[in-house]
């Protein structure tokens, strides 16, 4: 090992702590933190918009259902 590596070492930590604190100063924390927020948000929209899309689904069978019953009930009539 020379004398000059362990200066190195000490130079690289100094750049890359310094490096990592300007980036969270400036927001770049704030940004991820964001970013995973609406991740969640995003993800509840989409549980959200299957669920009432299920219960289109289901209303609109029971609107088919009720429509076949009412036809079968007026064609029995009829005869």
């Amino acid at each position: 090992m020379n004398r000059s590596e362990p200066v190195r070492w000490s130079l690289l930590i100094c750049v890359a702590v310094s490096a990592l604190s300007s980036l969270s100063g400036c927001g770049l924390a704030g940004t991820a933190a964001s970013t995973a927020t609406n991740g969640v948000g995003e993800a509840e929209q989409a549980r959200q918009a299957l669920q009432t899309e299920a219960e289109v689904k289901q209303k609109l069978q029971a609107a088919q259902d009720a429509d076949a019953a009412r036809r079968a009930q007026a064609e029995k009539d009829s005869q």
